[in-house]
Parts: structure tokens; C-alpha cells; sequence
């Protein structure tokens, strides 16, 4: 059981790793797509994949099933991208990555309404807070806080609908397999992407000059960034729960700020070291129980205390 639970959160770490670094793909392929067309082409590639690898007819499953998938698309998929793009036009890029950093908060503060094993602690909350200031800390950099409560407000929406994608999942986690969930997710995820691409006026037909670069990128967030990591992503979510797995997305700007030093030469503060490490502080505090006990233990000892006095008086 220890080994199961270890790999899963090894999976969710390598997860992270890949998305923290797909805003370098995104970035190349936005010189000739527009975001509407790299959302597309991206999950379209990704479903034909999942085609070729797992070409079993996949049945209709019953309505409430079915609903349950067209969910897991619309907020997974089509409507958690294109909120995230949306806001990326509306307001500063370092306030979508501070506010989508805020997933794990979410994703505890749901799950704690509507799960019974995955409750909000005090660790959670502590631990929010020091790896929120570390994120700060790289994203800004010196920098000061603008806000823009257009954009700020589709970043907030698109936290949340991954934070719902990522408890919805472990509802058919355990009824189907992993591929058989990604592929009629994707699915789905392409169906509620449609409306969004005709109100965008999105012209899929019309496609520019390809070349190797183009090629590898929209391969590499396909195949990797869609199909294996949402695989690797469900499986952890299964395993582990859903707020211990969203817990590794605080790690995502500190991945970024590595791969961007590396593959764009662009510089590392000592100031975002300090960042890194809150971040390392906050993910560990809230994946331990140490400060919730330590709150438990305090509560009961005042009540000890408490009906001693009772009993005396």
C-alpha cells in the first residue's frame, strides 16, 4: 500500500513537472495560432491519439454517467482553458499564475463540503498561506500587484472549475479504466469546445505554414501535457485524493521559473529562491497532520482541563 501511495504522488509530481513546463510550447506556437486554435488542435491531436491506443468502442453509459463525463469535459477541458485564456487577454499573465496557484485552496474548501474523507485543516490553510507568498515572490519579483477585476475574475473561475474537475474525477476513478475516463473525457471536453470556437470565429481549416518546431510542440502538449499526464493525474487523484494531488500545483511557478532559466536564459534572484523554498515549506506543511494535532491535543487538554474545574467546584 505504501509503495502505491508513493508512486501516485511521484505521478502527480511528474504531472506538474510537464505542465510547468508547457507555457514555453504555448509560448512558441502562439507566434502563428491564436490560443482558441492551440486549445483545439491540441485536444483534437490528444482524442485521435487516444483512438489509436485504445480504439474499443466505447458504449453509452447511463444518463447520469454520461453527464457525469460531459462535466468532467467542460470543466477539465474546453471551459477551465478557455476561461484561463480569456483572462491571460484581460489581465497581467503573473495574476492568472498567482490566482491558478490557488487551486489546492479551492479544491480543499469543495471537498470539504461535499467529501467526508477529504476535510479542510488548519495544516491546509497554514500551509496555503506560506506557499502563496513563495508564488508571490517569484511571480512579482520586485514587481508591484496590479489588479483587473475582469481578467482577475475569469482566473478565479478557471481555479475553480479545475478544483471541480479534479473532485469529479474520483467519482468514475473507480468504475472504469484510465483510458477509458480520458478518452470520453476528451471527448466530451472536445463537444463543449465547439460553441466556445464558433463564438471565437475560429477558422481550424486555415493552417498556417507548418515546420519541425510547430510540429513538436502541438505533439509534445498533446501526447504528454493531455493524454499522459491527465492519465497520470486521475490515477494519483484516485489514490491519493484529490486535495493531496492539487496540493503539487503550488509547485507549478517554481518549475517555470527553472525551465524558463534554462531553455530562455532568464535570470534567478536570490529572491525567488527564497520564493522556492516557502513553496517546498507550504507543500510540506500541507501534506502533514503535525499542526492539526497539535490543535487537536490542544482542545482536548482544555477540556480536560475544564471538567477538572467543573468536578472541583
Amino acid at each position: 500500500m505504501k509503495n502505491k501511495i508513493f508512486f501516485a504522488h511521484v505521478l502527480a509530481i511528474v504531472t506538474i513537472i510537464i505542465w510547468g513546463t508547457t507555457f514555453i510550447s504555448t509560448k512558441i506556437l502562439l507566434t502563428q495560432f491564436s490560443p482558441e486554435e492551440i486549445l483545439a488542435y491540441r485536444f483534437f491531436i490528444a482524442f485521435l491519439i487516444l483512438i489509436v491506443i485504445y480504439p474499443k468502442k466505447v458504449k453509452v453509459l447511463p444518463i447520469k454517467e454520461e453527464i457525469l463525463f460531459f462535466l468532467l469535459g467542460a470543466t477539465g477541458i474546453s471551459f477551465y482553458y478557455w476561461t484561463e485564456n480569456l483572462a491571460l487577454q484581460y489581465t497581467y499573465a503573473s495574476n492568472v499564475g498567482l490566482i491558478l496557484s490557488a487551486i489546492p485552496i479551492f479544491t480543499a474548501l469543495i471537498a470539504h463540503f461535499i467529501s467526508k474523507r477529504e476535510k479542510f485543516t488548519i495544516n491546509m490553510f497554514l500551509g496555503f498561506v506560506i506557499a502563496i507568498i513563495g508564488i508571490s515572490i517569484i511571480i512579482y519579483n520586485g514587481k508591484v500587484l496590479k489588479l483587473n477585476p475582469k481578467g482577475d475574475l475569469m482566473a478565479i473561475i478557471s481555479a475553480i472549475l479545475f478544483s471541480i474537475y479534479s473532485i469529479l474525477i474520483k467519482r468514475v476513478n473507480d468504475k472504469y479504466s484510465q483510458l477509458f475516463i480520458v478518452r470520453k473525457t476528451f471527448f466530451y471536453g472536445i463537444i463543449t469546445m465547439l460553441p466556445i470556437l464558433i463564438i471565437s470565429k475560429v477558422n481550424l481549416l486555415k493552417i498556417p505554414s507548418l515546420n519541425i518546431s510547430i510540429v513538436l510542440n502541438f505533439l509534445f502538449l498533446s501526447i504528454f501535457a493531455s493524454v499522459l499526464c491527465f492519465l497520470m493525474w486521475n490515477k494519483a487523484i484516485n489514490v491519493i485524493g484529490s486535495v493531496k494531488t492539487t496540493n503539487y500545483i503550488y509547485f507549478v511557478p517554481l518549475i517555470t521559473m527553472v525551465s524558463s532559466n534554462i531553455v530562455l536564459n532568464e535570470n534567478i534572484s536570490k529572491l525567488m529562491l527564497f520564493g522556492g523554498v516557502l513553496i517546498f515549506a507550504g507543500v510540506y506543511i500541507n501534506q502533514s497532520k503535525w499542526l492539526n494535532n497539535i490543535f487537536k491535543y490542544s482542545l482536548n487538554c482544555k477540556y480536560i482541563f475544564n471538567h477538572k474545574q467543573r468536578q472541583s467546584d
